[in-house]
């Protein structure tokens, strides 16, 4: 394992996409050589370049599979490029990656799958995953179970590696760029509380701006805010007019330095349906910050319930509301989870530590 292509068709920015360029990163710095294939149009593309990486250009769709001369441009600039491991995190690069992967000989076909949904059980995904790849890595117990769902009688489960993200030890420092004006403003009106994701439905938003409603009822003192752009954004505005939460929720849309960002709020809110391995969890936790989230997928392997934050049963808002008031009244409380919070993320989820585990999993199999 000489060359590697990490591979992501997505024209998003997303904490899989930032994670994919993270991983990159660490590989170099290993001392890999590192292709970025990426969409032109994405903040991937432009970071990837901005770092430094040497890009392919691909545009993947759904059935792109199905287009040989796509598949077969992909595996003439693997065989050109002379790359041996190829790496992708998307169902649509599940298939087209993997089959020009396969086709071009390529030593190492990793599908690093960050989605805790099942995986149909059809025939490319069975041949894809069984034949063309020679490496299935999930990014938590909850993403495997998810996997073996469907694929079960086809997949071995000891095919399957569970090797979790990691974060950047320099975001383990306090200090750091300023903070945005009008978080720092807000901080007058009481404690901050975030969230940061895409405005979708999975991501439960709209669950938050209920949450916020009872806490204004409730006199509490806070102003919640959320990070990310999406679908939802016109129907998550009308319903913070709705409920008159103009001065309470504040939509910041895209936010570029999500550390920033986590080192201004006191508190994360996390209201997502399923997770995959929720890193932006880790981001706040490595902050020193308490998170509240629902307790399903794989956010209880991330979040130690009474230690590093507080679970609420699945869609149970009363309950996720009464724990967000728990630590917005206490003031030790809230301390002593962030503490705790950081020093987990410095035991488990240090980028340095799960890239060694994934190469070592890549390497001995």
């Amino acid at each position: 394992m000489k060359k590697i292509c990490f591979f992501n068709s997505s024209n998003f920015w997303g904490g899989g996409e930032k994670l994919h360029l993270e991983n990159s990163k660490a590989f170099r710095n290993k001392g890999y050589d590192v292709t970025i294939a990426a969409h032109q149009d994405s903040e991937l593309w432009t970071r990837a370049q901005a770092e430094g990486f040497k890009t392919f250009a691909v545009q993947v769709g759904s059935t792109s599979f199905l287009n040989v001369f796509k598949l077969l441009r992909i595996k003439s600039h693997f065989q050109k490029e002379e790359i041996d491991t190829v790496i992708f995190t998307t169902s649509q690069d599940l298939k087209t990656a993997s089959i020009a992967a396969h086709w071009a000989g390529c030593q190492k076909i990793v599908y690093l799958r960050g989605l805790a949904i099942p995986i149909k059980n059809s025939i490319v995904n069975r041949y894809c995953m069984n034949t063309a790849c020679t490496h299935l890595i999930a990014n938590s117990k909850e993403t495997k179970r998810t996997m073996l769902l469907h694929l079960d009688k086809h997949i071995p489960s000891d095919k399957i590696g569970v090797v979790y993200h990691g974060i950047d030890e320099k975001l383990l420092e306090a200090d750091g760029p300023p903070l945005p004006q009008v978080i720092e403003r807000a901080k007058e009106n009481g404690l901050i509380l975030g969230n940061a994701g895409r405005l979708t439905e999975q991501k439960g938003q709209k669950h938050l701006i209920e949450v916020a409603k009872i806490l204004k009822a409730q006199n509490q003192s806070f102003t919640l805010f959320i990070a990310g752009t999406g679908e939802l954004e016109a129907e998550l505005k009308a319903l913070i007019q709705e409920y008159n939460l103009e001065k309470e929720v504040i939509l910041l849309g895209f936010v570029a330095d999500m550390e920033a960002f986590m080192r201004s709020i006191d508190v994360f809110l996390l209201a997502s349906s399923w997770e995959g391995f929720g890193f932006v969890i880790v981001e706040a936790m490595a902050k020193g910050k308490p998170v509240v989230a629902f307790d399903i997928t794989s956010n209880p392997e991330i979040i130690s319930d009474g230690k590093t934050g507080l679970l609420a049963e699945h869609l149970n808002i009363d309950a996720f509301i009464t724990k967000t008031a728990q630590l917005i009244e206490d003031d030790i409380l809230r301390t002593e989870m962030g503490i705790a919070a950081k020093q987990s993320v410095v035991d488990r989820f240090l980028i340095d530590e799960r890239i060694t585990e994934l190469e070592a999993y890549i390497l001995d199999k």
